[in-house]
């Protein structure tokens, strides 16, 4: 019988809210509106965001925690929540000013705001939630590990 004890996975959820518009400049209204659809819209449009913060590893023997929840309410707030809520991501975020602020591009920024901020705990996951119909996960970079 092994002794190691198998790693926990623990969950807590977010919201925002912010506006985007997923355009490349360089391209024509054309184009844009081929690849975006209705998103190119240069006067933007914005999401009520849903957003899931997955860390894994052993919890804290004495605390029985994988990380004090309100440590994490911290550095999500700080490094993410005030960043992102309320804003026009391409204007008002300068990781997006050049980068198309997708789903996509949302999640692996938070990715890289939260990695290697957690310890003991390692970040596991984000999940993204931008509408009904579209979600986005994302399981970062291997230098977590």
């Amino acid at each position: 019988m092994s002794s190691a004890r198998p790693t926990l996975r623990i969950t807590r959820r977010y919201r925002f809210s912010a506006g985007h518009v997923l355009r490349r400049e360089a391209w024509s209204e054309e184009r844009n509106r081929a690849v975006y659809g209705r998103c190119a819209n240069p006067n933007g449009h914005g999401h009520g965001y849903g957003l899931e913060v997955t860390l894994r590893g052993e919890p804290d023997p004495e605390t029985g925690q994988l990380l004090p929840p309100a440590r994490l309410d911290r550095v999500v707030e700080d490094r993410v929540l005030r960043v992102l809520d309320h804003r026009l991501l391409n204007r008002d975020v300068a990781a997006f000013e050049k980068q198309v602020p997708t789903a996509e591009n949302i999640a692996r920024f938070v990715w890289r705001a939260l990695a290697g901020r957690l310890a003991p705990a390692a970040l596991d996951r984000i999940r993204l939630v931008e509408t009904d119909n579209n979600s986005v996960e994302y399981r970062g970079e291997l230098e977590e590990d």
